[in-house]
């Protein structure tokens, strides 16, 4: 019984350190927060340690666990009492009552199927422990990365803004000596009206995921999350170990459900096997006034030995039918789960790829989108300057600047996923 908890719980410990694992290759493999940023691991243990969803999986394993104490039983003990209302006269005088108790017990290792099949319903359940805790560090870091997006781009809105307002204050120059109408400083104050909308509306969206965030940590949604002021693709891909998909815990899962079967048949097999009954009866006798023998009222003890024996055995074979089907049916769902994961990582990786060259083409727009940007300043300077031209290239700019930023997020998010089916 030692033995089997020191296995449990060394098998806990393994598990909890692959969580810990997956959680630090999330946090800090692609970057580490500067200033008075919170260290997203930081976020993520809290959450690991607080989040609801952990805390209901683990009631529901230690329910399983329970279990096993459950089945650690015979069946209840027979007792029966009984009164003659007409007593029987024997040889040794009349039977007044009768008391009978009766003890069925299984057939030997009836009860250890038992148990063991219990226990291999709890090592199953405890994998949904280990998925539901990679899936909440997976979450809690997407969340994290689409607040930063949200931060990003809502500065990129304000130096756009600042930017267009340096533009503005050129057209109105321009507008005193006749080089430009007041149509072009319309069409900038709107431009204006129209970022400033955005920005709005990003800060809304910025709230909402700062609950959804919060929730996941299971606090307030008002608490502030210190973000990452800036995020960059690595140079370098990191290497990522496919083959340890086969080892994903909720393909596990479905071994250890597939074990659970197997334990479950071996008990279907014990239970089509005889049961011993142990008993004893006793009966009181009343003495006889008008003889006088050695036996006179002597109270009868009879012990008993029984047998129960499942002749009638359609229900087990049955069973055994049902688990062999179930089997088979377990094997399909790990296969079909299977190429869920590996669809699922493939998608992530091609897409992290995307997202590197889709951010260093946004980086070459912006860099033009800057010089000719650079161009239209000298040309204000020359004494020339065409304003529909100003809108165009901010309006480029800020597309390629908001472009990077998504770039940079799915990244991010996109290696999230392959952490999660790789780590």
């Amino acid at each position: 019984m030692k033995e089997n908890s020191l296995i449990k719980c060394k098998m806990k410990n393994v598990n909890n350190l692959k969580i810990l694992k997956v959680a630090f290759a999330l946090c800090t493999i692609f970057f580490s927060l500067k200033g008075n940023a919170q260290e997203l691991k930081i976020l993520v243990d809290e959450a690991l340690e607080n989040n609801p969803e952990i805390q209901k999986f683990e009631s529901q394993y230690s329910i399983a666990s329970e279990k096993k104490n459950e089945v650690n039983t015979y069946p209840n003990t027979e007792v029966a009492v009984g009164y003659f209302m007409s007593e029987p006269e024997t040889r040794t005088g009349p039977q007044r009552f009768k008391v009978s108790a009766k003890q069925m017990i299984p057939w030997f290792g009836s009860i250890t199927a038992r148990e063991n099949y219990v226990t291999s319903l709890a090592e199953a359940k405890y994998e949904d422990i280990t998925i539901a805790k990679r899936k909440l560090v997976a979450s809690v870091s997407q969340s994290y990365y689409n607040l930063y997006a949200n931060k990003a781009k809502q500065q990129v809105l304000i130096e756009n803004i600042h930017l267009l307002e340096t533009y503005e204050t050129l057209a109105l120059t321009s507008v005193e000596v006749g080089k430009a109408s007041a149509v072009d400083v319309l069409r900038l104050q709107m431009r204006q009206n129209e970022l400033d909308q955005s920005k709005k509306v990003l800060e809304q969206l910025y709230l909402g995921e700062q609950t959804a965030f919060n929730k996941l940590l299971n606090r307030e949604k008002n608490v502030e999350i210190f973000i990452v002021n800036a995020l960059a693709i690595p140079s370098e891909e990191f290497e990522t170990n496919i083959e340890k998909l086969e080892v994903h815990p909720e393909l596990i899962k479905f071994d250890k459900l597939f074990q659970s079967v197997e334990q479950s048949e071996l008990v279907n097999q014990k239970e089509n096997l005889p049961m011993l009954g142990f008993g004893l009866d006793y009966i009181a006798v009343s003495e006889r006034p008008d003889m006088s023998f050695s036996d006179n009222g002597k109270d009868i003890i009879m012990p008993m030995v029984s047998v129960s024996i499942p002749i009638f055995n359609k229900k087990n074979k049955s069973l055994t039918k049902q688990n062999e089907l179930k089997q088979e049916e377990i094997k399909f769902e790990k296969l079909e789960r299977h190429n869920v994961l590996e669809t699922a990582l493939d998608k992530a990786l091609k897409n992290r790829v995307a997202s590197r060259i889709s951010y260093n083409t946004q980086s070459k727009n912006l860099k033009q989108a800057k010089d000719a940007e650079q161009i239209l300043v000298r040309s204000y300077e020359s004494g020339t300057i065409d304003f529909n031209d100003v809108l165009d290239i901010q309006e480029l700019q800020l597309k390629f600047e908001m472009n990077q930023i998504e770039s940079i997020m799915n990244y991010y998010v996109q290696s999230t996923i392959v952490n999660y089916l790789t780590q």
